[in-house]
């Protein structure tokens, strides 16, 4: 097949939504598909030149949503661009992630002819930018032939304004990456209980509530240590002067880290922590830990307990309880038969999240929906991009 994937956020500027898209090119390359990316991009023109498949739209634009910086583009930039790029490529299919976001995407649905399958990935505490919109978007809403969530949260997120079938298919990880064994980090190859915690500083990752549970940790087990990793700018150096002050030298704040690094601080860790407050469709960096063998302690937020099973992969608390967080912290690291067993199920589980299989279910999901959305007599002879690409034209010419 030949097949767009449209993404509202910085390409490739590191995100969510954009791993994932960056993750379903490379699967469906490897089994044979053309795939191209839709996108507006803050990357350079020499990065852009080695990134072929990569159509760039509109300018990156940051914006407040969802408790985080989003980078994407205003509603209608490249209108002209996007309607020649379809018209040009003729793709069998256009996968939107976030579809209904006022950017790139619904410049994109406005347009293609294709089988348009929506990725829906954001989970909120209010739907109400969904609630107003709803008489603009139903239109757009109407031009998916095909739904995915990435969680039930997502699914239900969206559903209360939009209500139809939706398919889950969850984000995924490079399991191997995770799983395979690494040399330890030369600092972390002792004995001392360690905690990880590893994500952006922003407010809902719940960081100051793991902080405010630290000084319990430390008073019962002194040699208890936290790295924080990721994050940077103001809030990172925030962050730091805060540990100075508290007389901390045991909580290390990495900032950014190489890809490998970060892989061999989830394996060195003897507990992984979650604490979000909410906001979070699903868990990734949940996924990550788990296939590095590493239990969990995360806040009980609808998207983490989609992933960890309380009392299975880990352990779930109330979200912003730091008395709880320490004392479940505390009982994990005085336990390692428990820690053990914990993430044992945590990497037997994570395997099934690898990005082999959830492309596979994105691929099948297409081929549903093609074969729902094309006449019979149109559907011999689907297996080959042409005349699948022939049979959809037909099939829209039908439905008008």
């Amino acid at each position: 097949m030949k097949i767009a994937l449209v993404s509202p956020y910085d390409y490739p500027y590191p995100g969510g939504v954009t791993e994932h898209v960056s993750n379903l090119v490379v699967q469906f390359r490897n089994r044979g598909h053309e795939v191209h990316v839709i996108a507006p991009s803050s990357a350079g023109a020499d990065s852009l030149e080695q990134m072929t498949h990569v159509h760039r739209v509109g300018r990156v634009v940051p914006v407040w949503a969802n408790g985080s910086v989003a980078r994407l583009n205003l509603p209608y930039q490249g209108y002209l661009q996007v309607k020649r790029l379809l018209s040009h490529q003729a793709f069998d299919v256009v996968h939107l992630h976030e579809p209904l976001m006022p950017a790139l995407p619904l410049t994109v649905l406005r347009h293609s002819e294709a089988i348009n399958i929506g990725t829906f990935h954001a989970y909120g505490r209010t739907d109400i930018a969904y609630f107003y919109a709803k008489p603009m978007l139903r239109p757009f809403f109407r031009k998916l032939h095909g739904r995915i969530a990435v969680s039930q949260p997502a699914r239900e997120f969206v559903a209360r304004r939009f209500p139809d079938d939706y398919r889950i298919v969850p984000n995924g990880i490079d399991y191997a990456r995770f799983a395979v064994p690494r040399e330890p980090l030369p600092w972390l190859v002792d004995d001392r209980p360690t905690v990880l915690f590893v994500g952006r500083l922003e407010r809902r990752k719940g960081l100051r509530h793991l902080l405010h549970a630290w000084p319990t940790v430390r008073s019962e087990l002194p040699r208890a240590r936290l790295f924080v990793v990721g994050g940077g700018g103001r809030r990172l150096e925030s962050y730091r002067r805060y540990a100075r002050r508290q007389g901390w030298p045991e909580v290390i704040f990495t900032g950014h880290v190489p890809s490998d690094d970060l892989v061999r601080y989830y394996q060195s860790a003897d507990v992984f922590c979650a604490p979000s407050t909410g906001q979070e469709s699903f868990g990734i960096v949940l996924l990550e830990a788990m296939a590095a063998g590493r239990p969990i302690v995360a806040s009980d937020i609808p998207g983490y307990a989609e992933v960890v099973t309380h009392g299975q992969e880990g352990v779930l608390v109330p979200p912003e309880d730091p008395p709880a967080l320490a004392s479940t912290l505390l009982r994990l690291l005085a336990d390692p038969d428990l820690r053990c067993a914990l993430g044992a199920r945590g990497r037997r589980k994570a395997a099934d999240y690898d990005w082999s299989i959830v492309a596979g279910q994105v691929l099948d999901y297409y081929d549903e929906t093609i074969d729902a959305h094309i006449e019979p007599l149109a559907k011999v002879g689907a297996r080959f991009g042409r005349v699948r690409r022939a049979a959809s034209g037909v099939a829209h010419l039908l439905a008008r």
